[in-house]
């Protein structure tokens, strides 16, 4: 008997700018990740306003919002933030990913990761870091290898979630001229 193996397509989907009509299914799919995954050390999902505000913020630093789509319905984000406050971190950023549950293991976090690396840099930018939950679903720090982030460190029992002491990997990626050049002035 010969075996038939099924190919399946992975689904088309669009990656755009976050719009503000995004935000409540922005919001909706963050409250999962903070209510039953380790991915984020949130314990209560902010608010739609909070994450407006966020996303207000993000914008007036010039810096990628992302939104994946599938037939108009949002299945994903992504988008890049100051990793720390103080001035001598200006060119260097933190991105963060989340796909619908069930869309993952599809290309769309690498499509949007790629896509923020790569509008990230076309601005001053020169480091990305990622710091990702350990002990949570796999495939984070698989997605952030694939495109080019290296293991830089670990924090062990840093965060305390569902009972439990959680870490983290924390990977890092040149963008452009990485350190081998001054950084244009912001």
């Amino acid at each position: 008997m010969q075996q038939v193996t099924k190919q399946t397509t992975p689904p088309a989907f669009q990656i755009r700018n976050v719009t503000l009509a995004d935000m409540p299914a922005v919001q909706a799919l963050y409250a999962h990740y903070v209510l039953h995954e380790l991915a984020t050390f949130e314990l209560v999902p902010p608010t739609l306003e909070e994450m407006c505000a966020r996303r207000q913020a993000i914008l007036d630093s010039n810096l990628p919002y992302l939104v994946a789509l599938i037939d108009d319905v949002l299945v994903g984000y992504a988008y890049a933030a100051s990793y720390r406050p103080r001035p001598a971190y200006r060119y260097t950023v933190e991105d963060s990913v989340y796909l619908s549950p069930n869309h993952t293991g599809k290309g769309i976090g690498s499509a949007l990761l790629a896509e923020l690396i790569r509008q990230c840099e076309q601005g001053p930018w020169r480091q990305m870091v990622a710091v990702i939950t350990q002990g949570g679903k796999a495939g984070s720090a698989e997605l952030h290898q694939k495109l080019g982030f290296e293991e830089v460190g670990r924090m062990p029992n840093v965060g305390y979630k569902f009972n439990r002491w959680v870490g983290t990997l924390i990977m890092q990626r040149a963008l452009g001229e990485g350190g081998n050049s001054a950084p244009t002035p912001l």
